[in-house]
């Protein structure tokens, strides 16, 4: 029986190699060669540079507005590929809505594959913790991506829920772009500690150097409790489960490294098999809204959520993700973007600050390859920039209307740079009005004259309609516009702005 045994583990571990070896090696490219494998399948022969950020280079970014709208027209909104005007919603939904979605992912983010693997979600753990002076339920989650069609790559999701624990039913909850950390893991008590300490002290005093050093210092325990901080303001994360919301946040690079190196790797290597993209493959901003997605699955199933009120929270290139969710992923009810510049909120034919040839080059990776070609110079397409993209970001800002959809600044003089041009930013979500209005929910309270209309001075507060603006006195992050988001979503979804209800 044994000898069957061991013949049936051999044939099965052969059978499990033979698997594996049929499986094509994934490509190691660098992001340089990635980029002209790229280049090489567009046909383009040479790009433009972008230009820098620092003001004192030669190559620097235009920030001269007289100058920053050499094709001021925008793709109308509101009428058809075929010149027929949009005048009804039903129009919108069945017509010019797909035109726009098509053209975006075509052209702009790269088109989500037919065949993407399916995701499971784990809790990994669950802790009663506290975020300020507020109990919370903090569960650290893993979402394994079925990689069973290929083995070489494998991909889990990581990402941390955490709702309060006094909630008197399902809450609102803001899923967040960046580092997932559980809010303030459970310290061990004192007992506990001096035993932990005591058997570290033993393991490290095997090493007799380190033995040395800690009979020097008898009473040095290697760890301490971590003692929580008080005072200052309150973070992000305290104000929004303070009002009562809970709040997710998900590790972009656990879905898709933020570098060209890594394309044949993460969601989107594993779906290719380890080979490079082609053409109107999708890129890191959309990968990483899939990945939202994905975890917007895992919270339509826990019973301490409130699945009709999900937001989708970003800054800088995460602001530029949460658009693209809020756009494609109609499921989530409310998005704050913020300071998200070029390929997010901003207009890309502006020439100013950061340009389309900072996104071709660098930073080609977060988009479809297609859209190098609009960073060309030279090629079979010709030389292209902006104003030969047929699509543009209000477009982007249009497709999440009737949702709630919050556009947020900071001012350069605090560190939410020129670079990313606010202006621009300010003048799509005007021109993206129209489509809110259409749809019979209200803009940001203006024309949608884009070529008119001023943008306000900061401080601001334009939250009177489901399209909102707010530029806040601060630097490069949402955290003064928090309180403003939750006030103007809990007033839209009609929430009592009590904490618990």
């Amino acid at each position: 029986m044994k000898k069957l045994l061991y013949v049936l583990l051999f044939i099965t571990t052969v059978g499990q190699a033979q698997t594996i070896k049929q499986y094509p090696e994934p490509v190691t490219f660098t992001a340089e060669e990635d980029r002209q494998n790229m280049l090489d399948q567009l046909g383009v022969k040479a790009v433009r540079r972008g230009p820098s950020g620092d003001e004192k280079a030669s190559n620097h970014a235009n920030y001269d507005e007289s100058l920053a709208n050499p094709f001021p027209e925008l793709p109308d909104l509101l009428t058809l590929k075929n010149g027929k005007r949009v005048t009804t919603p039903a129009v919108w939904w069945t017509q010019r809505r797909p035109e726009i979605a098509e053209d975006i992912e075509r052209e702009v983010y790269g088109r989500l594959p037919k065949n993407i693997p399916s995701v499971k979600w784990t809790v990994v753990l669950t802790e009663k913790e506290f975020v300020g002076f507020t109990p919370v339920i903090a569960k650290e989650l893993v979402g394994h991506v079925d990689n069973s069609e290929y083995q070489l790559i494998n991909v889990d999701i990581s990402m941390t829920v955490v709702t309060p624990a006094n909630a008197k039913g399902p809450v609102p909850v803001l899923m967040m772009f960046g580092r997932n950390e559980m809010p303030s893991p459970v310290q061990p008590n004192k007992e506990d500690m001096l035993a932990l300490n005591n058997a570290l002290r033993e393991l490290l005093s095997k090493d007799p150097k380190i033995k040395e050093i800690l009979e020097k210092y008898p009473a040095y325990s290697p760890l301490a409790r971590i003692s929580p901080t008080f005072g200052g303001p309150p973070t992000r994360e305290q104000e929004i489960i303070a009002a009562g919301w809970g709040y997710a946040t998900i590790d972009p690079a656990s879905i898709q490294a933020d570098n060209g190196q890594g394309i044949t790797r993460g969601i989107i290597g594993l779906v290719n098999k380890g080979q490079p993209r082609k053409p109107d493959d999708w890129g890191a901003l959309r990968a990483w809204s899939w990945g939202a997605a994905r975890g917007l699955d895992y919270l339509e199933t826990d019973p301490l959520v409130d699945s009709k009120h999900i937001g989708i929270e970003g800054v800088s290139r995460y602001g530029k993700a949460a658009l693209v969710t809020l756009a494609f992923e109609q499921r989530f009810a409310v998005g704050l973007i913020a300071s998200s510049g070029k390929g997010g909120t901003t207009l890309h034919r502006r020439v100013f600050g950061e340009a389309v040839e900072n996104l071709t080059g660098g930073f080609y990776y977060w988009m479809a390859g297609n859209y190098i070609k609009y960073g060309a110079s030279e090629g079979k397409f010709g030389a292209m920039n902006g104003s030969n993209i047929p699509v543009d970001s209000h477009e982007l800002i249009a497709m999440c209307a009737p949702r709630l959809t919050f556009i947020s600044y900071g001012i350069p003089e605090k560190g939410d740079a020129r670079w990313l041009d606010q202006q621009g930013s300010y003048m799509a979500t005007v021109a993206a009005g129209s489509v809110f209005k259409l749809l019979g929910v209200k803009d940001i309270g203006v024309s949608n004259d884009y070529k008119t209309e001023k943008m306000p001075p900061y401080n601001t507060s334009m939250l009177d309609g489901e399209l909102a603006w707010r530029q806040h006195d601060g630097g490069h992050t949402d955290a003064p516009n928090i309180k403003y988001f939750l006030e103007w979503a809990d007033k839209m979804m009609k929430r009592s702005l009590s904490p618990g209800n």
